[in-house]
This record gives C-alpha cells, structure tokens and sequence, in this order.
C-alpha cells in the first residue's frame, strides 16, 4: 500500500513540473473537441414492432384435413431474407423516402450498403414479435423507412405465401402429369404381359401341381385298366385259336344262315326284355316291340328257307364262320381290341397334357417373378400417383383457405417512431467523453515528458534512479517568499482549469438542453 501511494505521488509530481504543458494539451484537445462536436452528425433511431400471429381457430380446425406449412418457420425467415439487396433497393427508389440522387451511383452504392448494416430486423420479447430498426441523421428520413420495411414486411408475407401456394399446385400438377404417363405405360407393360403369358399370367403353380397329380393318377388308373384290357384281350386270342370257326356237317342250323337278322332279333327281345321290366304288356312301346319282333322272324324264316334251297357247299377256305361261339368270341375279341385301343389313346393323351402341365409349371415361378416386378413398379407408381392427387386437393384446398382467411396475422404492435433523443454517441455524449479525454491526455503528455526528461526530487527517487547509496541529503530551509509563489502558481493553475471546466460543462449543458428540446 506504501509504494503505489509512493508511486501515485511520484506521477503527481511529475505532473505538476510539467502542469502548464498538460494545461496546453488539455485546451488544445477541448478546443478541437467543441469542434468535433458541433460538425458531428447525431443519429436517430426508428423503431416499429410488429407481431405475427400464427395460432388461429382456423388452423387446429383444419388439422389432418389439409396440408398445413410451419408459419413460424416460414416468418423466421423472411425476417432473416427481409434486409435483402432488392428490398433495400426498392425502398431506396421510393421517391418519397428521397435517399437516392440521380448521376451519384458511387455514393447510391454506399447508400445502399450502409442501409444494408444498419437496418435490423429483430426477434424481441418472443418468437413472433419483431422490432425493425434504423438509425439516421434524419429523423423524419429513418421514419419513412422503417414504415416502408414494415409494409414490405406484412405484404411480403402474404405474397410469399401465395406464391408458394400457386408455385406448389403447379409442381404437383406437373408430377401429377409425369405419373399419369409413367401408370399408363406400367398398365400397358402389365396387359402386354398378360397376353403373351395368358396360359401362365394368372396360373398358381400349386393347382397345377395338382393337376399333374391327377393326370398322373388317371394314367396309373387307365394303365391298370389298359394291363387288365391286354389281358382280356389274351385270353380270347387263346380261346378263339382253341375254338373250330365251322359246325360238323348238319349242325350248322339255319341261325348261321342269317346272322344279321338274328343280331336283330335278339337285340329287340333284350329291348323286350327291358320295357316289360318297366311297362306293361298293353303299352305301345311293348306291342311296337312285339311286332318287330314277330316280322324279323318271319323275315328270318323266309331268307333261311331260300338261303337253304339254292345253298351251294362253298370250298372249306372261303366258308364263313359257322360256329356261334367262334362267332362270339370274334366280337369280344373284336371289344378287346377296341378297348385296348382306347385305353392306350387315353394315355397318349393324359402324358401329352401331363408335359403340357409340366412345361406351363416350369414357366410359372418366372412368370411370376415377372408379373411381380411389373406390378410392384406398377404399384409403386399408382401409390405415389394417388399420394400426388391426394396432395394436390390438399394443397387446393389450402389455397382457398389462404385466400379466405390468413394463416398468419401480422398486427402493428408499435408504428414506426422516432426516438425524441440520439442514440449513442450523441452530442452531450460527445462532448463529455471529449472533456474527460482532454484531461486524461494533458495529464499523460505532462507525465510523459517526466519520463522524457526525469528529475529526482527524494532520497528514494536518487537512490531508485541511480543504483547507488546516499551518503546524506541537504535540507532546504522554508522560505515565505517561495511558498507565496508556490500558492500563487497554484491558484492560476486552478483558474485555468476552472476556466476551461466551466466552458465544459456550459457546452455539455448546452448539449443536453438540445436534445431535451428537440433544437437540431
């Protein structure tokens, strides 16, 4: 504590040796501060406020039913996009804000560049309320411009809202056209691919595994008949190779001479047979039946009777067959031959359709793969094509309720005013930072020249100086001369600051009452 109040004497010292130096500095820097101040240009700050509004019965109303923008999102950034070069430039156009001068693009762009950093564009006090501000030299000037940017503010929003709305409906409106020609050429793809694929389109490769089953089964089952039919048919080879086709001698009766006729005759007594089984003997079908019967024997009678007398013995090799069981076996042989016949066609036909099957199954898991690629595009655009038409009534429908009614209300909380007072640094401000420093730099050139040309004035400051010990120290005597000089200088050193302090604070007076009153 001793030696900074040792060093606060030492500096003061060193100022008073060089009190009329300061003195000089601090008028010549107070003078040339009246100066600054007088030419130094006051600002003054404009400010509105204005509030948007997002949260409306409109909008939880219309939840879920429409596509509805983040407003706040969207105001946060036209605030941010508000200050922007064309804005800036528009505003400066306006000929009643008059900051632009024709012939002057030099000084217009730095117009336009110092309007670009001091106009602000603020959230203050909470998310939707934002202060626009601006300082000029030009009270009335800095209004104008503030409510230009406040118009602009509120327009802007409703316009870029619009725009978007419009520029939104056209968008989708365009990719809605895209998908229409991407789904009729996916529909084309998939009906292409159906006719050329209809055996295997729609074909499940399941059902016709069961159906090769089947097949398979039926030709195990007609095998089993055909083996049987073979067999059969065998049988009466070896039978009709045993059997004699011709009678002995007269034991060929006359039913061998009509055999036709007997066929007949015993097919209509089965027939007989049947309907008496089923009717009565007073019934048509049974009297019709009678009758034919009694004819074709009568007929029979008459051909054996003429068959018999101009009968000739033909040679044993072209005789016909005498022999009614011979007879017989030769038509069930016949049957069998058929019947074998049959059963190996029927096969031939079921392994034709089996490989058929077989073939349509090998092409169906490709067929598949195929007609599920093509429907999952197709599926993939219908979804995104319905999505769009969705979107766009949506959207439609959100733009109708932006022309009926605003999303967002942007109130004027506070109109563009101007604060009656400069802003920081005004004139008072000036002038007292300016009287301050004054005395602050006479005081630091008086102690400056101290350190420029030292003088020792103690024992201390000789030693501290000199790096070497004092041997004694001489006493000066009081003098009342020297000390009524000393009080002398003292008191003309006080009425020169005096002086200038008063001139002071009557210029910092003068200041204050300007702005108080509002004289520029």
């Amino acid at each position: 504590m001793n030696e900074l109040a040792g060093k606060l004497a030492l500096i003061g010292r060193g100022i008073w040796r060089n009190r009329w130096l300061a003195i000089a500095v601090m008028w010549a820097v107070g003078l040339i501060g009246l100066g600054v101040t007088w030419f130094f240009p006051e600002r003054f700050e404009a400010q509105a406020k204005v509030h948007v509004d997002t949260m409306t019965v409109l909008k939880p109303l219309m939840e879920g039913v429409t596509f509805q923008p983040d407003i706040d999102q969207q105001v946060k950034m036209l605030g941010k996009t508000l200050v922007s070069r064309p804005n800036v430039e528009r505003i400066a156009n306006d000929p009643s804000v008059g900051l632009l001068e024709r012939g002057q693009s030099s000084a217009n762009e730095k117009l336009l560049d110092f309007l670009m950093k001091n106009i602000k564009v603020d959230q203050s006090g909470g998310n939707n309320l934002y202060a626009i501000t601006f300082r000029d030299t030009d009270a009335e000037r800095s209004r104008k411009v503030v409510d230009r940017f406040v118009r602009l503010f509120i327009t802007s929003g409703i316009e870029a809202k619009q725009r978007n709305s419009d520029e939104a409906t056209r968008f989708i409106d365009e990719q809605i056209k895209d998908y229409e020609a991407k789904l009729a050429d996916a529909d084309t793809k998939v009906k292409e691919f159906k006719l050329h694929n209809m055996a295997v389109a729609n074909a499940n490769q399941q059902d016709y595994f069961n159906r090769i089953t089947a097949i398979r089964d039926e030709i195990s089952k007609t095998t089993i008949q055909l083996q049987s039919a073979d067999h059969s048919r065998e049988a009466l080879r070896r039978e009709l190779a045993k059997e004699n086709p011709y009678l002995p001698g007269e034991a060929a009766s006359s039913s061998s001479l009509t055999p036709d006729l007997d066929a007949r005759i015993e097919m209509q007594k089965r027939q007989l047979d049947d309907l008496l089984r089923r009717y009565t003997e007073a019934h048509p079908d049974v009297f019709a039946t009678r009758r034919t019967i009694r004819e074709l024997e009568a007929e029979r009678r008459r051909d054996v009777q003429i068959k018999l007398k101009t009968q000739v013995t033909p040679p044993p090799g072209s005789m016909a067959p005498t022999n009614p069981v011979y007879q017989r076996l030769r038509i069930e042989l016949a049957q069998a031959e058929a019947l074998v016949a049959s059963l190996q066609a029927q096969i031939g036909a079921y392994r034709v359709r089996q490989q058929e099957f077989q073939t349509i199954a090998e092409k169906i898991p490709q067929a598949e793969a195929e007609l599920m690629q093509l429907t999952r595009g197709y599926e993939v655009v219908r979804k995104q094509y319905e999505q769009l038409v969705n979107r766009r009534e949506a959207a439609s429908l959100g733009a109708k309720m932006d022309r009926n009614s605003s999303m967002a209300e942007f109130r004027l909380v506070e109109p563009p005013r101007v604060s009656p007072m400069p802003v920081f640094p005004s004139k008072k401000h000036l002038a007292a930072l300016l009287m301050l420093g004054s005395i602050v730099v006479g005081m630091a050139v008086a102690f400056g020249m101290t350190l420029v040309h030292p003088t020792v004035s103690s024992e201390r400051e000789l030693r501290e100086f000199t790096k070497r010990p004092v041997l004694g120290v001489l006493t000066v005597l009081p003098d009342p001369r020297r000390e009524s000089t000393l009080r002398q200088e003292r008191l003309r050193v006080l009425a020169v600051v005096g002086a200038y302090l008063f001139i002071q604070f009557v210029w910092i007076g003068w200041m204050v009452f300007r702005s108080f009153y509002g004289i520029h």
